[in-house]
Formats: C-alpha cells, structure tokens, sequence
C-alpha cells in the first residue's frame, strides 16, 4: 500500500526555525521528523512513499535523493498555498484503490496491520487513527470551598479522542471530497455520509507543532525508535525520486 505523508505546510508555529527549514526537516532524535514517521511505515512493511510537498519543497526532495536506503520514495510539489485536503486530491492520478495517508508531524507506536485489518473490516471508505487527548497543562483537584487537594501534570484524558492521522483510505472517499481543507471539511463530510470510522490507538502518540513540542518528543522517542531502525525493515524496492 502506498503512503501518502502531508509535507507542505508553513510550520508557522514552528517559527523561526521554519523560516528556512520545512517542518518535515525538523530533527527527532538526530532524524528529520518526516523520515521518523516513514521509519515507522517502512518497518511493518510499508515503504512507497508519496510526499505531498510546498513550502520549501526542494530541501525535502534534495535529502531523499541523498538519503542511502532503498525506498521508493516520490516528492510531488502539490503548491505552496494548497491546503490538507488539496494535498491529497492533487494526487489523485497517482493513488492507488486503497492508501494510507498521514501527516509528517505526528509519531506513534502504531500497529499498522491491525489498524488495515480494521479498516478492511468496515464498510466505510475512510479510517482515522484516534488518540487519547493530553492536556497541555496540569490540572488541579479543587473542593467546593477552594480547598486545594492535588495535581496531575499533562494528564491523559481518557475519555477525550482527537485526530491522529495515520488514515487508511479507499479512492472512493474522494467521492465526498468537499473543500481545501482535510479537518475542518473534508473529515466531516465522511462523516456525516456514514463514511468515517476510527481506530482507537491506546499506546504512544504525540504530534510536533512548536520547538516546545520538538523538545519534548526528543526526549520521549529515543525509547520507540528502535523498532524502527532500518535493520527492522521489512519491504526494500529500488527507491526513486520524481
């Protein structure tokens, strides 16, 4: 199955470094982030790559052309301005009957399999991969008359789902492609036409939208990268770059 990863974001939050770096480019654990989400791909199996590129497009081609492994790897510029949604249907001569799609931002210690064989098992032409929410500040246990009792820093709250990204999608969800953007309008519509279903992903999960973030996640994915090394990888066609 092919991989579609969404690269072509301005990174503003991200800002200064962006200025002259993509956000794919930015560093996890000594890796470009964008390599770290295809590492966990390509180590269940999954190695033809697509990145819908804009923003500096030429910096995330030219270190996939240098990058000694043996990916098929394919950067389309899909514009600068395009937005979520439009960075998937401009691909769409390219795609094949059922795809994975996910942002270059986002890591996980995903099952991937697990979450084909739930998208396989649905009737939906779309699956999305939900996580549980995580505050970003500590919450405080407070009695009626003001009493403080406890705290709980960036807790997880488990009842509580967000988008994940790490789709799975059919070509016949384009049928209900409405709009530019993939959260606001084209999620929604699916979802309203009974198209829509989430894989509920328990285990680590965590997105890179600031130099805050990027800290964080330098110290957490260390531990899961591992697994992911290319001595773990599965599937190895002749990589190119188009």
């Amino acid at each position: 199955m092919q991989v579609v990863i969404l690269c072509g974001g301005q990174g503003t939050r991200a800002y200064p470094y962006t200025q002259a770096m993509p956000k794919a480019m930015m560093e996890i654990d000594g890796i470009p982030i964008v390599e770290q989400v295809m590492r966990i791909y390509a180590a269940q199996g999954f190695d033809d790559f697509i990145l819908s590129c804009g923003y500096l497009n030429e910096r995330i081609a030219d270190y996939f052309e240098r990058l000694d492994n043996e990916w098929n790897v394919r950067c389309i510029d899909t514009g600068v301005d395009a937005d979520t949604a439009e960075r998937i249907s401009r691909l769409t001569d390219l795609l094949e009957p059922v795809f994975h799609a996910t942002y270059c931002d986002g890591l996980a210690d995903i099952d991937l399999a697990e979450l084909v064989r739930y998208h396989e098992c649905h009737e939906g032409s779309a699956t999305l991969t939900t996580a549980n929410f995580r505050s970003q500040y500590g919450l405080l246990r407070v009695e009626a008359d003001g009493l403080v009792t406890g705290f709980e820093e960036k807790p997880v709250l488990r009842n509580l789902w967000i988008n994940g990204g790490y789709f799975v999608f059919d070509r016949r969800a384009l049928d209900f492609w409405t709009g530019n953007n993939l959260e606001r309008d084209v999620l929604p519509a699916l979802a309203n036409a009974g198209q829509l279903r989430a894989y509920k992903h328990h285990g680590f999960w965590r997105s890179m939208d600031t130099l805050k973030d990027q800290q964080e996640l330098n110290g957490l994915w260390p531990s899961y990268a591992d697994r992911y090394s290319p001595d773990n990888i599965l599937v190895t066609p002749r990589a190119s770059v188009a």
